[in-house]
């Protein structure tokens, strides 16, 4: 090749590869001005996702102002009919509140023989520690022997109703023999229930006792109210 074509295809080698990295740094822009482009288009866009948001955020928040006024209303009707309706209907739109009644399992027994009015056993009756409860304004169940002999009431009306709580004590007397005859059952136990449907009625041990005819006093807060005289 001879110097002078040699040179000329030196300058056209140049002035091909300059056009071809003018061209290279032509499309390097253009795609960093359209990555700008769509950067700057995103960024534009995040307002609308913004505001999009706080949209749902306010829709979020009327439907919590909706929830909290349902929930206000109907626990206010709610503490309204429970504080109206709680307890038992005496008449007249009254309501007086239910109490427990006591069962034999509820209480502390014990007995003793008393000498008054021929001879009788005295039935204690308290709380067990830690319970409140009522004995009924009704005889309590007292029964003798395996044939299930019950006494019979040495009053002529029911007494009052008894809370029973702490050291407060009721009291009931029990004349197991009101016969003049020598008949009768030879016994030395008796059972007690408060009332009849009591299902865990105490057997008491009150020591050998004729039974023949038995009576039962009320329930009293004095023991010389228990007396069961014929």
């Amino acid at each position: 090749m001879s110097g002078n074509r040699r040179k000329a295809f030196l300058v056209s080698a140049a002035l091909i590869g300059g056009a071809m990295l003018m061209t290279a740094c032509q499309n390097a822009d253009a795609a960093t001005g359209a990555d700008a482009g769509a950067s700057q288009g995103s960024s534009s866009s995040s307002p609308v996702a913004t505001s999009t948001g706080g949209g749902g955020q306010g829709s979020d928040a009327t439907n919590n102002d909706t929830s909290t006024s349902t929930g206000t209303g109907n626990g206010t009707g709610k503490g309204s009919e429970d504080g109206a309706g709680s307890g038992v209907d005496t008449g007249g739109g009254k309501r007086e509140p239910v109490e427990q009644g006591c069962g034999a399992n509820d209480i502390s027994w014990s007995t003793r023989s008393e000498s008054q009015a021929g001879g009788y056993i005295l039935v204690v009756a308290k709380a067990k520690a830690g319970i409140t409860c009522y004995l009924p304004a009704a005889l309590p169940t007292v029964a003798f022997g395996s044939d299930g002999t019950q006494a019979g009431p040495a009053e002529q009306s029911v007494g009052e109703q008894i809370k029973l709580s702490g050291s407060t004590a009721a009291y009931a007397g029990v004349n197991p023999k009101t016969t003049d005859t020598d008949g009768g059952k030879e016994l030395d136990s008796i059972i007690v229930g408060i009332g009849d449907d009591d299902f865990d009625p105490v057997s008491l041990p009150v020591g050998t006792i004729t039974v023949d005819e038995p009576v039962v006093t009320n329930w009293h807060t004095d023991p010389a109210d228990a007396v069961p005289f014929n």
